[in-house]
């Protein structure tokens, strides 16, 4: 498996790796409300600190991910996909969708826990 990493371009790897990372804080964003419901609270507060880190890291690097300025190095494309393989208007609209998923999922976790 890793010859086979080995033998895709900068940009593939880059898109890859991009993506799974996109998948693991998407996924945690969805989680933490059902995981909340569940009264699964220290599994919530683990999603929680970890898409807080991509929270801070999005913003000590001018509200983009890391991984666009690395892609952006390979390529000279600049569609709103150019980095990751997500459909272009997720990949326009990404933060505000899941940004508003977040804030959502996190009133819901903080009066789960407050009332249970």
């Amino acid at each position: 498996m890793l010859a086979t990493l080995a033998r895709l371009s900068p940009l593939v790897r880059i898109k890859l790796l991009h993506t799974a990372a996109w998948a693991l804080f998407a996924g945690s964003i969805v989680l933490i409300p059902i995981t909340a419901a569940l009264g699964q609270f220290p599994w919530s507060a683990i999603l929680s600190a970890l898409v807080w880190l991509e929270c801070a890291i999005l913003a000590l690097n001018r509200c983009r991910c890391p991984l666009t300025d690395v892609a952006a190095r390979h390529t000279a494309e600049r569609a709103h996909n150019f980095d990751i393989y997500l459909p272009e208007r997720l990949a326009q609209y990404n933060k505000q969708i899941f940004g508003t998923l977040f804030v959502l999922g996190e009133i819901y976790l903080v009066w789960r826990w407050l009332s249970g």
